[in-house]
């Protein structure tokens, strides 16, 4: 029973609780990991706009990527490129179960319809359709086999459009050339391989012909009612990595963001959510930081600082006293405490209780001791010459008591009647528990 009671005190406090918070921790730290990594292989990929990025930056325009995370002053967004990796809105995907069906996924993470149109309407943005499958991305093929359904890419169109009546098309030539008017560097051309482009009522054609829009500017409704010019592409070879070396379409994108920008921040925003704050309609917070920090400023600072000393001190003080947990194998083993009960036992039988008296009032200073140094001091005073001398310092009106008490069980006899046995360790331990709870 003892032995069960000194191993469970042995392990530490909350250990299992510990273990279970260290595990889901690492959980979530890899599933954060993996789809993090998985975003940013997109982004690198012959789909993504890394490169945009990179081509704007060394052009002098102020561009960032955002995952969501954090809130944005819309008022400092001159543009926001909304890519859209996802061919049927507000619908879960399935996970893919076979390689192939991971070449011919068709969606590459989940989107909703109410934050793009909430973001289109509150900032200048420039809404990118879906064009290629996954296989495009992970095989670095650009084969018409991998574009995504054209049912599909049509339904998100009149979603982001508000048309129902906008389609979808396919040029007829593997590459189709798109002309357009910079404003510094006269007639530029776009060249697009198998272009996907698209014709919708009241949008406005930038690049191509109403017929065939490349890139078109659309009247959508926010979900407020209002109503905003959004600039819709049709195609994403224009600006992504894979086609962003292609003709003229780094220089057009180019003149197409510095025209539409100005010298505000461009966003390529990948988030799911809205993170745009309004800093004038924002309403304003009654707390603040500050007044948090107040407490942390004289005259507080030295109320906090004598505080952390005296918790360091009082840390110090115990870990001097009590010293580290004493695991298994440091502690008493139970081969030990066996052969002191044996020899316990055998001084019974025998009839030798004046020795088994001196043998316990031993263990009973040690103990004491130990109760009143803590481990890391107990055996400097776990002697009888030292604990009386301790006795004599701190508790002289009870140390003659102690000192003759530890006397007369000194000179007992081997063979004593029960009776006597029994006053000697009573009248030890009403002597002890004086000395131990200074009573």
């Amino acid at each position: 029973m003892s032995d069960t009671q000194r191993t469970d005190r042995s392990r530490p406090f909350g250990f299992d609780a510990l273990l279970i918070a260290g595990i889901c921790l690492i959980v979530i730290g890899a599933g954060w990991y993996l789809l993090s990594q998985r975003q940013q292989s997109l982004r690198q990929s012959p789909s993504g706009l890394d490169g945009l990025q990179i081509w704007l930056q060394s052009n002098g325009v102020s561009a960032q990527s955002f995952t969501g995370g954090w809130l944005m002053d819309e008022t400092a967004i001159g543009l926001m490129i909304i890519p859209l990796y996802d061919t049927a809105l507000d619908q879960e995907s399935q996970y893919p179960a076979s390689k192939e069906e991971l070449l011919l996924q068709q969606d590459e993470y989940d989107l909703s319809l109410d934050p793009i149109t909430e973001k289109s309407g509150r900032v200048p943005s420039l809404v990118v359709l879906p064009k290629w499958r996954s296989g495009m991305r992970l095989t670095g093929l650009a084969h018409p086999y991998l574009r995504a359904e054209r049912a599909r890419l049509t339904e998100t169109l009149r979603k982001i459009t508000g048309n129902d009546e906008a389609a979808l098309q396919y040029a007829s030539v593997p590459f189709t050339e798109f002309r357009y008017q910079a404003e510094d560097d006269g007639a530029l051309y776009a060249n697009i391989y198998a272009a996907q482009t698209f014709t919708a009522e009241g949008c406005e054609p930038v690049l191509g012909t109403r017929e065939a829009m490349l890139l078109g500017e659309c009247p959508t409704i926010s979900q407020d009612g209002d109503l905003s010019e959004t600039l819709v592409l049709s195609d994403p070879d224009l600006l992504n990595n894979h086609g962003l070396r292609l003709g003229d379409n780094a220089r057009i994108i180019l003149d197409l963001v510095r025209r539409n920008a100005g010298e505000k921040n461009v966003v390529i925003d990948y988030s799911r959510s809205t993170w745009l704050r309004d800093p004038v309609s924002a309403p304003t917070r009654e707390r603040t930081w500050g007044d948090l920090l107040r407490f942390f400023s004289p005259p507080f600072l030295t109320l906090w600082a004598g505080a952390a000393i005296l918790l360091i001190m009082s840390l110090w003080r115990a870990a001097l006293r009590y010293g580290p947990i004493v695991s298994d194998l440091a502690a008493t083993g139970s081969g030990k405490l066996t052969a002191v009960r044996a020899r316990a036992r055998l001084m019974r039988l025998s009839g030798q209780d004046g020795d088994l008296i001196r043998e316990y009032s031993a263990a009973r200073i040690a103990a004491s001791a130990n109760t009143l140094f803590g481990p890391a001091h107990a055996g400097h005073y776990s002697g009888e010459s030292e604990f009386l001398k301790y006795a004599e310092r701190r508790h002289p009106e009870v140390a003659g008591r102690l000192r003759a008490v530890l006397s007369d069980i000194a000179a007992l006899p081997a063979h004593l009647p029960a009776a006597a046995a029994a006053r000697h360790v009573d009248e030890l331990e009403q002597v002890l528990e004086i000395i131990i709870h200074d009573t």
